[in-house]
């Protein structure tokens, strides 16, 4: 980071306000990191240059996923922090846009970057080996984003339900993720699973409302429920071990959502609540905060890059000739923490060039109505993010597409939906 952009993190950290719930950023920050960690360990790349997960190699390590799987802390967190920006912003157009201006701007970036390089390396018939695999893999975090986009767009009415209702709002997000499930396992109900990607994750959105209006009252009860919820659901129903998707498994906690994974989202909520008062103390510190503001400037950016930069440094080893040991043994574990410390100096790289895209951008005069652009915008622009994390970008000249529930996709439609959702959403907010 250079000096300007230290001086403007340090600016920014002295003119925060006291009234900011700096917890929340911290939460923010430590959530992605813990994901981005979580994502380097779990890449086991061999020496045949196969990439695998650790947690199929080593079954036993998929109980830190009870630990590690931190996403709901962060669409928690994405729940509080909407809330105010849609009361202080409560135009419907020109809240999303100001939302989705750090998310889609270095999206695009990043996808146009990909994009190129995936159809030059398939011209020049260089798309095999570990190349065709990280096309295939460096668009699958994009899920996240695609789920955050459809919590923006749908913040204002569940905020509504929420001022009316408030643990009435939750319990009934919950309660249609208990359904699905019901349905899904007892019934037997063809794609009703699909759902819970609602139900399951806006009720952990919901929660994130609950906490800025302060009724989050007794964490306790909430992370112990949480726990007892997961542990009963996974040691007596059809759930399993891991809170993470694994290759291969009939039933996933996350592809599709359970209940199990929202219990592990009550549990992981009431904890980080629990932790409130020391946490708030540490990011009191004026270097801590100063750390914080610097990091959340540039989050977006690192998620988007960091698994490009973790199979960046495996092809680097590959290519070079380097013999990679077999995952999860010992030497495999030796050079842990110089791949991670190879990937983290990448990422930095790459963050260095692209986080430009990330910078705030001044907000545009509105003159006139433009919710339904908007809407249709953002709709448009989550189908495409959502639709590029299952195609990939392999097999561009190919045609090849995947589909995104009912819907089949090719990844140049998915980029046309993201382009047209984003530009429909930036003229909606400057004449809404």
């Amino acid at each position: 980071m250079g000096r300007s952009n230290r001086l403007r993190a340090r600016d920014l950290a002295a003119a925060t306000p006291s009234t900011r719930d700096r917890y929340v950023d911290l939460l923010r920050v430590a959530s992605l990191a813990v994901v981005v960690l979580g994502h380097w360990l779990m890449a086991a790349v061999g020496p045949d240059g196969q990439v695998g997960n650790l947690l199929a190699v080593v079954p036993e390590l998929q109980a830190a996923t009870w630990l590690f799987q931190v996403m709901p802390v962060f669409f928690f967190v994405g729940g509080f922090a909407h809330a105010l920006a849609h009361r202080s912003r409560p135009r419907y157009a020109e809240f999303l846009r100001a939302r989705l201006q750090r998310l889609l701007r270095p999206t695009t970036a990043f996808v146009a970057v990909w994009g190129a390089a995936a159809l030059v390396l398939q011209l020049l018939g260089a798309d095999g080996g570990l190349t065709g695999v990280a096309l295939r893999l460096v668009t699958q975090p994009l899920w996240f984003i695609g789920i955050y986009l459809a919590m923006v767009a749908l913040t204002p009415p569940l905020l509504r339900l929420h001022e009316r209702w408030g643990w009435g709002a939750f319990a009934a997000l919950a309660g249609g993720a208990v359904a699905v499930d019901v349905l899904r396992f007892a019934a037997h109900v063809p794609f009703v699973e699909f759902l819970n990607f609602a139900f399951v994750w806006l009720a952990v959105h919901q929660l994130g409302f609950l906490r800025a209006d302060g009724m989050i009252r007794r964490p306790a009860p909430l992370a112990g429920a949480g726990l007892v919820g997961a542990a009963a659901l996974v040691a007596l129903g059809p759930y399993p071990l891991s809170m993470v998707g694994m290759p291969g498994e009939k039933v996933s906690n996350m592809a599709p959502p359970t209940l199990a994974l929202l219990c592990h989202g009550l549990w992981l909520v009431g904890a980080v609540e629990l932790l409130k008062g020391p946490g708030s103390r540490l990011v009191a510190r004026a270097g801590v905060w100063r750390a914080v503001v610097a990091a959340n400037g540039i989050a977006m950016t690192t998620f988007l890059w960091h698994l490009t930069a973790m199979l960046g440094v495996y092809g680097v080893l590959l290519g070079t000739g380097a013999t990679l040991p077999a995952p999860a043994s010992g030497a495999w574990w030796a050079q842990v923490p110089l791949r991670c410390a190879a990937a983290a100096l990448l990422t930095a790289l790459l963050v260095a060039a692209f986080r430009r895209f990330e910078a705030p951008v001044p907000p545009a005069p509105s003159t006139g109505a433009g919710g339904p652009l908007a809407a249709l915008g953002i709709t448009l622009a989550l189908l495409g993010v959502l639709g590029l994390s299952v195609t990939g970008f392999a097999g561009l000249l190919d045609g090849h597409a995947a589909t995104l529930i009912v819907l089949p996709l090719t990844a140049p439609a998915a980029v046309a939906l993201i382009l047209a959702g984003w530009l429909a959403v930036e003229r909606a907010g400057r004449t809404g």
